[in-house]
């Protein structure tokens, strides 16, 4: 069963890992604050770099706001 957190910001159907920007705008934050946490080391989750992409992982994502995986 899915936390009543996952229904309202409507990350309960997010695919494994997310763009860095749409996880900054589910804990509402800008995208460049996002960046620039990322490359200070100040993201609060895991980050995955490939190439110059940046993802998020669901899961720890999902933990650190509360809502389980």
């Amino acid at each position: 069963m899915q936390s009543d957190l996952a229904d309202t910001n409507g990350i309960g159907s997010v695919p494994a890992v997310l763009d860095l920007p749409e996880a900054a705008r589910l804990l509402g934050v800008g995208r460049t604050l996002a960046y620039q946490l990322v490359r200070d080391g100040q993201w609060p989750t895991p980050v995955v770099r490939v190439g110059r992409l940046i993802k998020i992982p669901k899961r720890p994502f999902l933990e650190f706001l509360g809502a389980g995986g």
